[in-house]
């Protein structure tokens, strides 16, 4: 069964949405849109937020957040306990932040990469499994971060 989706944006990341959000369809995945749905100006941390509440309640189980830079949007989100946000630029980042840090956020920057590239990233940040191990430890010492 394929993961369920919550995506998010803000107005700088809302025309890199759509082509992520065609794909999310084509590929069969349960999406959760949380906005924002225009180029309107809005606050990047509202949407991270959103996004990061839907994760921790349960009802999605990984999601991508789009900026300009991708930094805004990770540094709202790793606000949040339980939520290991990584602002990838290139595909073996994205593949690697689920590989070794079970991410499960994952923060584009629209002015940085073009669509064809995030959708690149988005299929591996998807379909990349945590590998535990000795991964496991160190994740585990990422959470008891969130409890300070």
């Amino acid at each position: 069964m394929k993961k369920t989706v919550v995506i998010g944006c803000d107005h700088g990341g809302y025309e890199l949405k759509l082509p992520i959000l065609a794909y999310l369809a084509e590929e069969g995945y349960r999406v959760v849109d949380v906005g924002c749905d225009s180029t309107d100006s809005v606050n990047y941390p509202d949407y991270a937020d959103k996004l990061c509440n839907v994760i921790t309640s349960g009802k999605a189980d990984i999601g991508i957040l789009i900026c300009g830079t991708g930094i805004g949007m990770s540094m709202a989100a790793n606000k949040h306990p339980g939520i290991r946000a990584a602002c990838c630029e290139n595909t073996y980042s994205a593949r690697m932040t689920r590989a070794h840090n079970d991410a499960n956020v994952l923060c584009l920057g629209a002015r940085v990469i073009g669509a064809g590239l995030a959708v690149d990233m988005v299929e591996l940040f998807l379909n990349t499994d945590f590998l535990g191990g000795r991964h496991s430890t160190r994740v585990e010492m990422l959470n008891e971060l969130d409890k300070r």
